[in-house]
C-alpha cells in the first residue's frame, strides 16, 4: 500500500509548477536509506555511521547513481522506493531547492 495517496491534503500541497526539468537534482543530494526490498547494485551501496545501508555518494556529494552530464538517474527503472515515493513539487521538494539555491556561496581565493 503506498503511504503517500494522490488525493487529499497530501496532493493538494504538491506545486505543479516545479519541474525537474529546471532543478540541479538537489534531491539527489539527500541520503537515501536503503530498506530490504531495494535491489540496487552493490557498487551503489554504502554504510553510514550508524551501519544503515544507503545509496552511495560520489565525491561532489550527489548520488553515484546520478549521471553528472544530464542529471539523470542511471538506475531509474530499480531506484529505491524512498526515491520513487519523493515528489516532485512536494513540500519536502519545494524546501530543499529553497536550501540549496540560498544556500552561501564559497569564497573565491586569491592567487599569489
Amino acid at each position: 500500500m503506498d503511504n503517500f495517496p494522490e488525493t487529499g491534503e497530501y496532493a493538494e500541497s504538491i506545486d505543479p509548477s516545479v519541474q525537474c526539468t529546471d532543478c540541479d537534482a538537489v534531491c539527489c543530494r539527500l541520503t537515501v536509506v536503503l530498506m530490504p526490498e531495494d535491489h540496487v547494485p552493490d557498487w551503489l551501496v554504502a554504510h553510514d555511521d550508524h551501519g544503515l545501508a544507503v545509496l552511495a555518494k560520489g565525491e561532489d556529494g550527489w548520488c553515484a547513481a546520478l549521471d553528472p552530464d544530464t542529471y539523470r538517474c542511471t538506475i531509474y527503472a530499480e531506484r529505491p522506493a524512498i526515491c520513487r515515493k519523493y515528489a516532485m513539487g512536494s513540500p519536502g521538494c519545494r524546501d530543499e531547492r529553497r536550501k540549496w539555491y540560498q544556500r552561501p556561496l564559497p569564497t573565491p581565493v586569491k592567487l599569489l
